[in-house]
């Protein structure tokens, strides 16, 4: 699959109050922003599934939300499209409140659940018929020509169909809409490796045809990679990294070296995490300090986003 180019815009982030652990950029003002939220927070019971939320999404940009299980991933993707009100904050999508959420915009904004919930009673071709009544911009060519493309039969139920043969329905139906904002959580969690390549390939053509602002969840940090521009990391219900993948990347370092300099370096540095073995240390450091000096026997590389996920994840904040 070909890589999707990276493009220089930052992702606005900005806490009310700065999320401890995590980094951002400031981005530039004259940005058309797709998503704003400002302090949002829902909660269950006594437990708050995401709290102080604070981002900007600018308009064209493809997001990858990760996380571990719980962390609120959901939570956003359901406020962003209006099925959850948020308990503390706004969000706004498409320069509109997202609750109570207005027809017009609803119409603008594609979603696909994890579940992927599809009536698997229908025919394929009658699902498209039920797009077409509820969606003023429906594309019926294209859906059909999709899902011709993807060897799926109109005539075949739907709860008939293979996994990746309902994801790919799930896809098709929320593109079909022409939607300005795309919604996915989790849509490659129920397929094997060659099968989320194949639908992480297939969507990102369908993508380049149009300015469609994605955010999208996944566990598959490898496809997310390759995907998407931006990366926003949500750990227990706070956001902890909201950037491009590139300026995250070129903003950090892995340092490898002996074990008995790891202390003083990490003294001098701002560690974000570190291992120590028996004879080397590994650390990943944000920002780069031209005055520290290191010594020859360090090894320095540019972490991969796998690198960052995890250490982000693994770092303990007060």
């Amino acid at each position: 699959m070909t890589d999707r180019p990276r493009r220089s815009r930052h992702l606005l982030a900005v806490p009310a109050e700065p999320a401890q652990g995590g980094t951002s950029s400031a981005g530039t003002e004259d940005e058309i922003v797709a998503v704003e939220t400002l302090g949002a927070g829902a909660r269950y019971g006594g437990r708050w599934a995401l709290s102080d939320c604070t981002l900007r999404i600018p308009q064209g940009s493809v997001v990858a939300v990760v996380g571990r299980n719980g962390a609120g991933k959901t939570t956003l993707l359901q406020m962003l499209a209006g099925l959850r009100r948020p308990d503390a904050g706004s969000v706004t999508v498409l320069g509109q409140r997202t609750w109570p959420a207005p027809a017009g915009l609803l119409a603008r904004v594609g979603f696909v659940a994890q579940g992927k919930q599809l009536y698997g009673g229908l025919r394929v071709s009658e699902l498209l018929r039920l797009g077409r009544r509820m969606n003023p911009s429906w594309d019926e060519p294209y859906a059909v020509d999709r899902l011709r493309d993807r060897h799926i039969p109109l005539d075949a139920k739907v709860g008939k169909l293979s996994g990746g043969q309902r994801t790919q329905v799930a896809l098709v139906m929320a593109l079909a809409k022409r939607p300005a904002l795309l919604l996915l959580d989790e849509p490659l969690s129920d397929l094997d490796p060659v099968a989320r390549r194949e639908v992480m390939g297939t969507l990102m053509v369908d993508l380049a045809e149009r300015n469609v602002t994605v955010v999208l969840s996944s566990h598959s940090l490898t496809d997310l990679a390759r995907a998407c521009d931006w990366l926003v990391l949500v750990d227990s219900g706070q956001l902890r990294l909201a950037d491009s993948i590139d300026m995250l990347l070129t903003g950090h370092q892995l340092l490898i070296g002996p074990l008995e300099l790891a202390g003083r370096v990490a003294a001098r540095l701002s560690v974000v995490s570190e291992f120590r073995g028996d004879r080397q240390a590994i650390l990943l450091v944000e920002g780069d300090d031209p005055s520290v000096r290191l010594d020859p026997r360090w090894t320095i590389r540019q972490p991969t986003v796998e690198d960052l996920v995890f250490a982000y994840m693994k770092r303990r904040t007060p």
